[in-house]
């Protein structure tokens, strides 16, 4: 007959239909702890995160490679009972639709140049959506992709604000508060773009450890922004941002939207939905590509 687990919470005991036992570990029943306790509380209401030491019954201990699809950059304990599903997909869908829209316009595609299109986009989908795949990776305990998807769909919802047309009023009273000039604007957007390039860098050197696909999408990233940022404040002659280099940022900017989508559907495609696996390419010197090496290397001697 099937029974349900139940907690008293007053005496930090578990219950097993009318049995009582005191949680422990490996077999030893003994009271919970203050810092099991608490732990057990928070796996009961947030499907049991890696605090609640699930054990994965894997050989190496539970530690899977650097991004199997759960927007982690390095070595990580799945959550194989949770109740929440994983977010880093739909982040990295919202972020590589709303980058493949913006990248386009930046490369004058069939001659649009205006990026008002844009703003619905990252209000609803790399805005909102993200932010909030950002916010269950942190219910999920994903430090590194809640602090990324947040703070891209913080960068999106910003983006918009500031483009909004006849909305927040932002670009106009920066010109007026100029005489009329509109370079202490893109001077100042130049600026902003320039603050996410140094962000995505921060996040980029946490990579270097993981895998191709996890990189490239970071580095691509990082030199969007760059480039962007310098298209603004290094303009041409006639005082507008340079065509040149915003083209260059439009491309970088397509490579991680796709790039984002590859790692995206890394997390998506499993045995269960696809007849393929995604590869991702672990790199030489991270903790996976050294296991691969050292296992190649004493196999061939």
């Amino acid at each position: 007959m099937a029974t349900t687990a139940a907690q008293d919470h007053n005496s930090g005991h578990l219950y097993d239909g009318n049995k009582e036992s005191h949680a422990g570990t490996n077999g030893v029943n003994r009271p919970l702890s203050h810092d099991e306790h608490q732990t057990a509380q928070a796996a009961a209401r947030f499907g049991y995160g890696p605090l609640a030491h699930v054990n994965t019954g894997n050989s190496d201990g539970g530690r899977l490679p650097a991004f199997g699809g759960e927007f982690q950059p390095g070595l990580y304990k799945p959550v194989t009972d949770r109740k929440f599903a994983n977010p880093a997909p739909l982040g990295l869908s919202a972020f590589a639709l709303t980058t493949f829209v913006l990248s386009l316009i930046n490369m004058g595609t069939r001659g649009v140049a205006a990026p008002n299109l844009v703003v619905a986009l990252a209000f609803g989908y790399g805005g909102l959506v993200q932010l909030l795949a950002g916010m269950w990776e942190m219910a999920v305990g994903n430090t590194f992709g809640a602090t990324a998807l947040s703070s891209y769909g913080g960068f999106w919802i910003s983006f918009a604000i500031i483009l909004t047309p006849g909305g927040f009023n932002i670009e106009p009273a920066i010109i007026a508060s100029a005489d009329g000039s509109v370079a202490p604007f893109y001077d100042s957007f130049g600026f902003f773009l320039m603050g996410w390039f140094i962000f995505t860098t921060i996040l980029l050197l946490c990579t270097l450890r993981s895998t191709v696909a996890f990189f490239t999408l970071f580095f691509t990233l990082d030199m969007a922004f760059l480039l962007l940022g310098i298209g603004y404040l290094h303009r041409d002659s006639t005082g507008h941002p340079n065509p040149p280099i915003i083209k260059a940022g439009g491309f970088f900017g397509l490579l991680a939207a796709f790039t984002a989508w590859y790692n995206a559907l890394a997390g998506i495609a499993d045995d269960s939905n696809s007849f393929f696996i995604i590869p991702v390419a672990h790199l030489p010197w991270s903790v996976k590509g050294m296991e691969k090496r050292g296992k190649t290397e004493r196999e061939t001697v």
